[in-house]
């Protein structure tokens, strides 16, 4: 197995693509399946469309389902950071990407990204694997 830790900045957004990343980590493997991996407890991964506005509109969905005003149980951290350790369980903290021909493949708009609600630490980390097929 090749595997590989990419750093992501989250300080300015919720939503990093990494489908640049996960393109080149992929190029020249040939087939098999590529697994994207967020070793964090508030964080987690998705296929989602970037640049058309989608991006607002989950930060709009987890207002609605996540409230940062919530009184959640787990209150250490910055207001609402309850509500940032429930998102893994709505936005899975790994998934995995058939790649054939070196290349993964995803819908015509579909991207890798990593979804992060917590503004105490935004120095993150993603782990990609490729299991060749």
């Amino acid at each position: 197995m090749d595997t590989t830790v990419i750093r992501v900045d989250m300080s300015r957004r919720r939503v990093a693509d990494l489908s640049g990343e996960v393109e080149s980590f992929c190029r020249g493997k040939g087939d098999g399946l590529c697994s994207v991996f967020a070793p964090h407890a508030t964080a987690g991964v998705a296929l989602m469309e970037t640049g058309s506005g989608s991006e607002g509109d989950l930060d709009l969905v987890f207002e609605r389902i996540l409230p940062r005003d919530a009184p959640y149980a787990h209150r250490h951290g910055s207001a609402g950071h309850g509500a940032d350790h429930l998102l893994p369980v709505l936005v899975s903290p790994s998934l995995v990407v058939p790649v054939l021909g070196g290349r993964p493949a995803l819908g015509t708009w579909q991207r890798v990204v990593l979804v992060d609600t917590n503004a105490d630490n935004p120095q993150r980390q993603v782990r990609l694997s490729f299991v060749p097929g």
